[in-house]
């Protein structure tokens, strides 16, 4: 699912109204139509609705909701904002046709007398759309925060009034409506899928009013949500006659004295998403514990007992996982930047072995293994490429720092982001709260390598194993509940997550 700047959407929709062919009227009325049939759907006709209307397009779907509501049953009560007397054409249409109803209108052109608002209300924003380029300010940040204030449940026509569609940086925060519900049309705003906006976006649902497929698909976006379709398309069948030597061999070198969880999360993770060996190398005081949680898989024991001391030979395998649980002793930080200038093939860096990196990023980063991915939190992220102010910031921040190493990053966090070197930028719907628990990173981390030990590309294995993961952790989720949700469920889940994106492909 493709993520437009909101510039493009406007020019998507003029190419709907010229290609249809389609007035920008009855546009507005299809889309108020889906909006209503979605506050139908969920809120009684018992509800009181308020609706407050801008004066531009947004505020006309807004009055056209409003009439149409009223000839559904409901109660509303309408506060047109026009202070400077001048309404977009087609709200001037909805305004006129408005004030042949019934419904209760205000059109606030000067002092303003806010209505009581309750925890019973329903209030439908539609002051501003996606089209602001500035904070709101005066009159209209006033109301903003008054609606702010009460207790009534909000939903946003397409976006939050005073929220932009993509860099909310410089805007002001509490002049941004924060919306229970956003009914988005046709396409999410990318400002939906960063952690600042959600205070303000709430719950988001897309509503299809039909804007032209054909133009979506051929107008190029360097953003995207994944799609369950696009994953199983990209999963490998695998064949009737092959052996365990056909889905690669990986190393893990994971786990510290006292963090041998990590290693452990990691491997079997990574036997439970098709590779063909495992090889863990891990301290030896590690040793037993490993062969008895993960009897599938080798163990290549260290010189040290407590800790990674020093580079292995990774040149027989075909992909290589560093990082969970590996500590920071300075011994163990050399040998993960001595292991990483030396590996040839694939790798995947996660946690310690990050922090280690982003300590030498200006001599390492250029170096980096080809087809190789990162999977930093925010703040590991934030270590290799310094302190961001916003989660768009971070993001654009991780953009460039993927293009410059040349390598796949997994930004991870609710809405992962998966970020290619060419700085293109998909988002993963799947995983919920409870995953926010110890250990989570590292069953990832695990299934990426065991992607990437098959000969998957970097993108490829990082989506895959992104999407999976979250998966794993939502069946988890309605097994366990999210609270009591621990990342051996979502090791546990993984193979019904398996199940559901590969429909047993074989051949």
């Amino acid at each position: 699912m493709k993520i437009f700047p909101t510039h493009i959407i406007k020019k998507l929709d003029e190419y709907t109204i010229q290609g249809e062919p389609i007035s920008s009227i009855d546009l507005m009325e299809r889309a108020a139509r889906t909006f209503t049939e979605a506050v139908i759907e969920k809120w009684p006709k018992e509800t009181p609705v308020t609706i407050f209307a801008g004066p531009g397009n947004n505020g006309g779907d807004a009055l056209a909701i409003a009439r149409m509501l009223s000839h559904k049953g409901y109660r509303v009560n309408v506060f047109l904002f026009n202070p400077h007397g001048t309404l977009s054409p087609d709200c001037q249409i909805n305004k006129d046709l408005l004030t042949k109803t019934n419904v209760d209108f205000t059109e606030v052109s000067t002092q303003f007398a806010p209505p009581k608002l309750t925890e019973k209300h329903l209030v439908i924003d539609g002051l501003f759309g996606s089209g602001l380029n500035k904070p709101l300010a005066g009159g209209f940040a006033a109301v903003v925060k008054y609606i702010n204030s009460c207790k009534c449940t909000v939903a946003s026509i397409d976006i939050p009034s005073g929220l932009m569609g993509e860099d909310n940086d410089n805007n002001d925060k509490t002049a941004i409506i924060r919306a229970n519900y956003t009914f988005c049309f046709q396409l999410p705003k990318l400002a939906f899928v960063l952690a600042d906006n959600a205070e303000f976006v709430g719950e988001w649902q897309l509503l299809d009013i039909n804007i032209n497929k054909g133009i979506i698909k051929e107008t190029e976006t360097d953003f995207d949500i994944i799609e369950k379709e696009e994953i199983q398309q990209l999963i490998k069948a695998r064949g009737k006659f092959t052996h365990k030597g056909d889905f690669g061999h990986a190393m893990l070198i994971a786990g510290s004295y006292g963090m041998a969880g990590a290693s452990v999360l990691a491997a079997r993770s990574c036997l439970k998403s098709g590779v063909g060996l495992l090889t863990v190398h891990a301290p030896a005081i590690n040793t037993n514990i490993i062969q008895c949680s993960a009897p599938e898989a080798m163990v290549d024991p260290d010189y040290h007992d407590h800790i990674f001391s020093s580079m292995i030979d990774t040149s027989d395998f075909d992909a290589v996982g560093i990082g969970p649980g590996l500590g920071k002793a300075e011994e163990t930080g050399i040998a993960v930047l001595q292991q990483i200038r030396s590996c040839e093939g694939s790798m995947v860096i996660d946690a310690d072995a990050l922090n280690f990196l982003a300590s030498h990023r200006q001599t390492l980063l250029s170096h980096l293994p080809k087809n190789s991915i990162l999977t930093p939190h925010p703040g590991e992220l934030e270590r290799l490429v310094g302190k961001c102010k916003s989660s768009y910031s971070r993001l654009m921040n991780a953009r460039e720092l993927a293009h410059n190493a040349k390598v796949c990053i997994v930004l991870k966090g609710a809405y992962t982001a998966i970020i290619t070197p060419d700085r293109r930028c998909s988002f993963n719907p799947t995983g919920n709260s409870g995953m926010a628990t110890a250990g989570s990173g590292d069953v990832l981390t695990g299934i990426i390598l065991a992607l990437l030990a098959q000969g998957y590309k970097a993108e490829d294995a990082a989506k895959i194993g992104t999407y999976v993961h979250g998966m794993a952790g939502d069946i988890a989720k309605e097994k366990y509940s999210a609270i009591a949700l621990t990342a051996g469920d979502i090791i546990e889940c993984l193979p019904d997550a398996w199940k559901i994106v590969t429909s047993v492909k074989t051949f």
